[in-house]
This record gives C-alpha cells, sequence and structure tokens, in this order.
C-alpha cells in the first residue's frame, strides 16, 4: 500500500526536526521537557506540515503510558468512554497518553469530558489544533495545558529536508538525480512553510521525471507546472527570503512606494503569497495603523481578492495595496500601547477589574457589589462620563498617546473638548 513520501520520513527524534527552534532548539522549553521525560498536558497550535503530529509521535514513543490517537473531525465521544474505560486496567499500567489531532472540531462536551483525568494525571493530553486555541479550546482545559506554538517552516530551515526527500526517491528508482540548485529553493520557498508540502513536491517531481541511462533530471519548469506559476528563480547573492520580506516592510514604512513595488514583484517571483499577504496585513495595523484606519481594510480586501484569484493575477490587488500602504501617513501609536500594556501585564501590574465594571447580568450580583456604581455613558451627554476603568493597581497609566497626524490630532482635539482636560 502507498504510503505518502512525508509519512516515511516522518523524523525520529527531535534532533531531525526542522524548524521549531524556538521551542525545539538546545535550549527550548519543549525540548528540555521532553529530555527529563515530562510530558505535561500540551497543546501544538500552528499552520499545516509544521511537525505538530511529528513532535507528539516523538514524545509518545518516549514514554510508558499507552498511546491513543484521535482525530477531532471523526471521533466521538463514545471513543472518550472507550479510553477512559481502560483507565486503572492492566491494559494501561502507566496511564494514558491521548494525542488528539484537530481539536477545534470537538464541542465543549467531548473537551469536558477529558477534564476529571488530564486533572487526575491518568491522561496526559497533546492535542494539535491549526486554529488560534484561545478562541477554539474552552478555558477549563486550556487552563490545564501550555501552549507551543508551531510556526511556518523558513525556506532555509526546510532545506535539508527536501534534498534528503530528492535523494531518497531517486535512491528508491535506482537512479542518481542532477537539479539546479534554484530548484530546492523553489520548493522550499513554494511551500508556504509547509514541510509536508515542499516533500510531496519534491517526490512528485521525481516520479514525473523520465530516467535517462540511469539519470533522473529535475527542471525548474516542472516546478513550475506544479506551482501553477512561472518559473521560479532566485537572487542568490545573499538576498534570503526573510531579507525580502523586512526590506518590503521596511520600504512601506518609509514611504517608498518603488521599492515596495520592487520587493513585492521579486517575493511572488517564489510564489509565497501567504508570507506577502500576512507581511501586508501586519504593515498595514503596525506601520500606517490610527493614522489612516481604512487602510487595513483596503489590505484584507486586496488579500482576500489575491487568494481568491491566484498568481499571476493576485499580484494585481496586492501592488495597489502595497502602493496605497507605502503612499499613507504612518503612525506606531496602536503598536506603542498594545506594547506598553503589554510590558505592564507580564511584570504583574494588572489587578482587579473594578467593581462596577464586572458582570451584573444574575441574580446575587448587587448582593456581591458586582456593577454597583456604574454609569452608563450613553446617559450623558456626548455619551462621555469620567469613572475609573483601569483597576486601581493602574488607574493612573496612560497607554495611548496620540500621534502626530492629521487623523489621530482630530481625535485628540475632539476627546480634549469632551473631558475638558487635555492629555500630554
Amino acid at each position: 500500500m502507498y504510503r505518502p513520501l512525508a509519512d516515511r520520513l516522518r523524523p525520529t527524534t527531535l534532533d531531525d526536526v526542522v524548524g521549531q527552534k524556538h521551542i525545539l532548539g538546545k535550549n527550548g522549553i519543549l525540548s528540555r521537557l521532553v529530555a527529563n521525560d515530562v510530558v505535561p498536558n500540551m497543546v501544538f497550535y500552528g499552520p499545516s506540515g509544521t511537525g505538530k503530529t511529528t513532535v507528539a509521535n516523538i514524545i509518545a514513543n518516549r514514554t510508558n503510558r499507552k498511546l491513543y490517537k484521535l482525530n477531532a473531525t471523526t471521533a466521538s465521544t463514545s471513543d472518550i468512554r472507550d479510553i477512559i474505560g481502560e483507565l486503572d486496567t492492566l491494559l494501561t499500567p502507566g496511564g494514558v497518553l491521548l494525542y488528539l489531532d484537530e481539536i477545534q472540531y470537538f464541542n465543549k462536551k467531548q473537551q469536558q469530558s477529558l477534564l476529571e483525568f488530564i486533572e487526575n494525571g491518568k491522561i496526559s493530553l497533546i492535542s494539535s489544533t491549526t486554529e488560534n486555541p484561545y478562541f477554539y479550546v474552552y478555558n477549563a482545559l486550556l487552563s490545564r495545558s501550555t501552549v507551543f506554538e508551531f510556526l511556518p517552516v523558513e525556506a532555509e530551515e526546510m532545506t535539508p529536508a527536501v534534498v534528503r526527500a530528492v535523494e531518497f526517491c531517486a535512491a528508491e528508482s535506482g537512479a542518481t538525480v542532477n537539479y539546479p540548485d534554484e530548484l530546492i529553493e523553489g520548493i522550499c520557498r513554494s511551500s508556504g512553510g509547509d514541510v509536508r508540502r515542499a516533500i510531496n513536491t519534491a517526490e512528485l517531481l521525481v516520479s514525473a521525471a523520465s530516467p535517462d541511462d540511469g539519470k533522473i533530471t529535475l527542471s525548474i519548469d516542472d516546478l513550475a507546472a506544479i506551482n501553477g506559476a512561472s518559473a521560479v528563480r532566485y537572487d542568490r547573492d545573499g538576498d534570503v527570503h526573510y531579507d525580502l520580506l523586512s526590506a518590503f516592510q521596511k520600504s512601506i514604512r518609509g514611504s517608498d512606494p518603488d521599492a515596495a513595488v520592487h520587493y513585492l514583484a521579486r517575493l511572488l517571483q517564489g510564489g509565497d503569497l501567504a508570507s506577502v499577504c500576512r507581511r501586508l496585513l501586519v504593515t498595514a495595523a503596525e506601520d500606517v495603523g490610527l493614522a489612516y484606519p481604512m487602510a487595513v481594510v483596503f489590505a484584507k480586501a486586496c488579500v482576500d481578492s489575491a487568494f481568491q484569484l491566484g498568481l499571476p493575477e493576485a499580484q494585481i490587488p496586492l501592488a495597489d495595496a502595497v502602493i496605497l500602504l507605502a503612499t499613507s501617513p504612518k503612525s506606531n501609536s496602536g503598536v506603542c500601547a498594545i506594547a506598553a500594556a503589554t510590558e505592564d501585564i507580564r511584570s504583574g501590574k494588572s489587578g482587579e477589574v473594578p467593581a462596577h465594571l464586572k458582570d451584573s447580568h444574575y441574580k446575587g450580583a448587587k448582593t456581591l457589589g458586582r456593577g454597583v456604581g456604574y454609569k452608563y455613558a450613553h446617559d450623558y451627554p456626548n455619551h462621555y462620563v469620567d469613572m475609573q476603568f483601569l483597576p486601581d493597581s493602574v488607574k493612573h497609566m496612560k497607554y495611548y498617546k496620540y500621534g502626530e497626524n492629521k487623523m489621530e490630532q482630530a481625535s485628540k482635539a475632539y476627546w480634549d473638548s469632551i473631558k475638558r482636560k487635555p492629555e500630554n
């Protein structure tokens, strides 16, 4: 029976996993946990093909617990009951390690059915999801788990895996393989950070090649045909992909539309539509921000159009977005505000939510003092009332400072006139 190459070449040790150095590197927290044989409840969050299942398998092979695998797209509550039924039996003397893939497809009741057993340690749960766990995993389960984010794998990190895949396929066919250096780069960069996709592309290229006197030659043209895009070529004079992305965003931030479009064109030649679109959305919020709030709406519309169109037509709305962002007024006041607030939260400066702001839509709330003293802003002139909203411990903090641009200064003037106490 056919097994996909990505599955046959799946790493068996953490050292062989490509990417994820932030958690799997020498000093990465996850690699240290595995080395110490500690298996906490974990949520692996990240896009497809970034190693979530591979790492879960490696951890499972190092433990003395019985491994169960479920996919939430097909599993049911009865599957969970079957696993629970084997706890404290001779079948599971060391407990159970449950790998639950695509946990976002489990409803609240299904997720809660695991709580008691992961709480007492009889089940160690490793779940994975491509969706944000803070939106799709229920709080009770999330609070008992540690979230590890798996990032798209950079092309440079992916290269050894793709080379191994090409040579493995060629060896299986009994032939030697020749290919230009640009081919490996092209496979890596057009995979969108997905190692599985890159390996599958490599397998397809080798399978489609015709041996000639025991040799297989792979071509850029075949890769272009697979990707449905123009031939992929790269400048190898030190301009690696992340440098291009950096130059791309900095050109937009520096209000240079010509440079920004230049880097856009170079990036799109690699077929990496996802990275370009992500960077555009970040730039719209990070660098244009509140100086022109509609910029992020325009950028999102262009990104959506790009994904619907696909390359090469996608370059047209993307160029529109790049030029608009580059020629828009700039402000990073939002970035500064959230950074300052985050710094306080991380340093422990949070405090209790003021009682008058707490939810009071239930019987007994007033007895607890919830919502008492709250003033409904819409009942006051200009829909504003002077009231404390921050916790007591940070009530004097000013995280947001108006940017020196027309839009934000107009907002500042409005609120200064309403509040009658100018802010710095």
